[in-house]
C-alpha cells in the first residue's frame, strides 16, 4: 500500500493592528510626540482611522517625499516609548490564539509593522504567536503566509484580503479595523467576522479542503 504523508497541522496567520490589539490610543501618543518634536502638524486623531497600510504611506500626507523615510525611521525609534503601553487587546486575541493552539495547529503574525515593535506589543500583552514577522503589506503578506504554510489569514484590511488570496488562504475578515463588512466582502474574504470573539466558534465549526 502506498504510504500517505501525515496531513500538515493548521496554521492561521492573523494580522496585529485593530485585529489582534488595538494600538489606536498608543500610535496616536506617538503621532502626537513626532509632531511636537519636528514642528510639522499631524491629525494624530485622523491617522488611527486608516491603519493598515505602511507607515511611510501615511507620513506622505503630512511630509514632502524627501523627508519621509528619515522620518518614518525617528517614528519607530521613539514609538516603544508612546505607543507600547496605551495599547490593549481586541476583545477575543488572546481567546482566538488559545482556540488555535487547542486544535492543534499554530498562529502566526503578518503584519505591516516594523518587526521589533510588533514583538513588543504582543510581548507586553501575554499574546503568544508561533513566529512573527513584520515589514508586509497587502500581496506582500500572501509570500510570508506561503512560506509558513498558514491555510486560513484573519485580518480587518481589505488588503489583508488579498495577502490571503495570494497565499492562496481562506480569507477571515473582522469588522475591527478601517473597512466595513461590505467592503470586506467586495475584496474577496471568505468569512467576515464582527470580531475576534467569535472565531473560536467558527473555528471549530472550520474543515479545511483536504487536499
Amino acid at each position: 500500500m502506498a504510504a500517505h504523508p501525515a496531513p500538515r497541522p493548521l496554521t492561521v496567520g492573523f494580522d496585529l493592528d485593530m485585529t489582534l490589539i488595538d494600538s489606536r490610543p498608543g500610535i496616536r501618543a506617538a503621532f502626537r510626540a513626532l509632531s511636537e518634536e519636528t514642528g510639522v502638524p499631524i491629525d494624530a486623531d485622523l491617522a488611527v482611522t486608516r491603519l493598515g497600510p505602511p507607515l511611510e504611506q501615511e507620513l506622505a500626507h503630512w511630509f514632502p517625499d524627501e523627508q519621509i523615510q528619515k522620518t518614518a525611521d525617528r517614528y519607530r525609534e521613539i514609538y516603544p516609548v508612546h505607543a507600547i503601553a496605551p495599547t490593549t487587546a481586541m476583545p477575543g486575541a488572546r481567546e482566538a490564539m488559545a482556540a488555535v493552539r487547542e486544535s492543534g495547529g499554530r498562529s502566526i503574525v503578518v503584519t505591516a509593522k516594523h518587526e521589533p515593535n510588533a514583538k513588543l506589543h504582543l510581548a507586553h500583552l501575554g499574546i503568544v504567536p508561533d513566529e512573527t514577522i513584520g515589514w508586509l503589506w497587502a500581496e506582500a503578506k500572501g509570500e510570508a503566509l506561503h512560506e509558513h504554510g498558514a491555510s486560513v489569514y484573519v485580518g480587518d484590511h481589505i488588503g489583508d484580503v488579498r495577502g490571503a488570496r495570494v497565499a492562496g488562504a481562506l480569507s477571515v475578515a473582522v469588522t475591527t479595523g478601517p473597512c466595513d463588512a461590505d467592503e470586506l466582502r467586495a475584496a474577496g474574504a471568505d468569512v467576515v467576522l464582527d470580531d475576534l470573539t467569535a472565531f473560536p466558534a467558527w473555528l471549530r465549526s472550520y474543515r479545511p479542503d483536504p487536499a
